[in-house]
């Protein structure tokens, strides 16, 4: 097993394509603008990795079918709102027992799907395998060879093991696990607790308020995946605690930095725009909404950012409403676990 098509030539894409092809695999980027092909072809360079050289050898295309065709894996890094029409282009190469990784992270706001099952809903072979690959992973780091850990999660354990061992490196680690559906609930909310994270320190706040917002904010999701039967440990482990505390104080973080804009007087659309690429936590608001209405979970933290982002209150509103809600003495505390729910 050596080959893989990338689809999606972001910044996460193309950092993953790099630590591949520096492992020898053969990679494949596609990406449906050519303009986009083009310049990575030219330059061996992503325009939001500037100081990094792409390795000779990955081949780049806008043809879906020839990107995808006879790959061993194949992995989607497209943003949330795109992973739909791009399972829909790929459907007709699909072979049977294909691998696919995901490594887009989001919830299907209409279906309320995680991104792995509405790729399934698309291609719709029961043979074909799927792997959601989440962790606190900062393309930035990944690009340059900074340690790394990562979670390759499969309802069947061998193919996790497969795609470990397909992703693993000098420098990237890879653990394995069987809740698909936990490691892609905590992949997309956790975005959301980020743009808090950021709001909380445009509006001048310190790291109290930081670290309350992240305990509090994984509180909100383990209640929340629990009531969706996923695993407790899943949320305290790598794709949990682990990606939360990595996306809610970094400096990469498009979330936490597109909240630091909105916690300084801009408006969503502002922010996202000055971040210059997709914000995943805010495309993430309405099926976190309706996840918590469907399961009956208390979600105040991102009922807060929800309501700021659509301008319902401001962000001081939002911050004082958290800290002075009814106490709720029943509410009970996040259960002690183990600090890596990875083999």
């Amino acid at each position: 097993m050596n080959s893989i098509a990338i689809l999606g030539a972001g910044t996460w894409g193309i950092a993953l394509a790099k630590m591949l092809k520096n492992t020898n695999k053969e990679v494949t980027v596609w990406s449906a603008l050519p303009d986009e092909i083009e310049k990575l072809k030219k330059t061996s360079r992503h325009p939001k990795l500037p100081n990094v050289s792409l390795p000779l050898g990955i081949e780049y295309t806008t043809d879906i079918k020839s990107a995808i065709e006879n790959k061993d894996i194949i992995m989607f890094a497209v943003p949330s709102v795109f992973v739909r029409q791009t399972a829909k282009k790929c459907k007709p190469y699909i072979k049977d027992n294909q691998i696919i990784v995901d490594v887009a992270k989001g919830i299907e706001p209409d279906t309320l799907m995680t991104l792995t099952e509405v790729i399934n809903d698309e291609i719709k072979n029961p043979t074909v395998k799927y792997v959601a690959l989440s962790g606190p992973t900062h393309a930035e780091e990944v690009s340059i060879d900074m340690p790394t850990t990562i979670v390759s999660a499969c309802k069947d354990i061998e193919i996790a093991k497969i795609v470990q061992c397909f992703f693993s490196s000098s420098f990237m680690r890879v653990y394995t696990n069987t809740d698909i559906k936990g490691i892609e609930i905590c992949g997309a909310m956790k975005n959301i607790i980020a743009l808090a994270t950021g709001i909380s320190r445009g509006l001048g706040y310190g790291d109290n308020a930081t670290a309350a917002l992240i305990t509090r904010g994984l509180a909100e999701l383990s209640r929340l995946g629990n009531a969706m039967g996923c695993s407790s440990d899943t949320f305290s482990g790598l794709t949990g605690m682990g990606d939360l505390i990595v996306t809610c104080t970094s400096l990469h973080s498009r979330n936490n930095n597109a909240g630091f804009l909105i916690g300084q007087g801009l408006t969503p659309d502002e922010a996202v725009k000055k971040v210059g690429m997709v914000v995943e936590g805010i495309n993430a608001l309405p099926a976190a909404i309706k996840l918590g209405k469907k399961y009956n979970v208390d979600l105040p933290i991102i009922n807060a950012v929800n309501n700021v982002v659509n301008g319902i209150v401001s962000p001081r509103v939002a911050v004082n409403s958290l800290l002075n809600r009814e106490p709720n003495p029943a509410q009970a505390p996040l259960h002690k676990q183990p600090c890596c729910a990875a083999t």
